[in-house]
């Protein structure tokens, strides 16, 4: 298994906080630390496997950071490599748009030529609709701190075990 990098924005506590479970699930020594706000290609050339935190901003958006690095990322051939996406979304506020910016940014990563890996049920989660939802799976781990806080550590130690299969 070769080195992963963990991008999230180093200034939101909830996004942060789920990616230091990640982090710890994973094993420090096994990945790396980005911050989504400092991220450049040259990054995303120097791995082969991403663990992504894609938080859903408003009514189903991708966060700025993300948004202003697509233009960059609609230029890269990412067909070597793999990633799976995070996102925390609140599925009784926002029910029509649950985590949304999964979706969206798995979207464009597969339009790049990535490969998406960590799906999860949608058993256990109460929404109207989602971009992140495929079939009866979530195409990565959402995380509803507002709602479920207490099913985080569980969801991101069973999601982080598959990771570590896929990659």
């Amino acid at each position: 298994m070769s080195k992963t990098a963990i991008i999230y924005s180093y200034n939101t506590q909830k996004s942060k906080k789920v990616a230091e479970k990640v982090i710890a699930a994973f094993g420090e020594k096994e990945i790396e630390a980005i911050n989504a706000e400092e991220l450049s290609k040259d990054v995303l050339n120097k791995f082969d496997n991403f663990i992504l935190s894609a938080p859903t901003w408003f009514d189903g958006e991708l966060p700025n950071y993300w948004d202003e690095f697509v233009p960059d990322l609609e230029e890269m051939d990412l067909k070597k490599k793999k990633f799976a996406i995070f996102g925390l979304g609140d599925q009784k506020g926002y029910t029509e748009n649950f985590c949304d910016a999964i979706g969206l940014l798995a979207e464009i990563l597969e339009e790049c030529g990535a490969t998406i890996v960590g799906e999860t049920s949608v058993e256990g989660y109460t929404f109207e609709a989602s971009r992140a939802q495929r079939g009866d799976k979530f195409i990565g781990l959402p995380i509803d701190q507002e709602n479920q806080a207490r099913k985080t550590k569980q969801r991101v130690e069973d999601w982080v075990a598959q990771l570590k299969k896929e990659f």
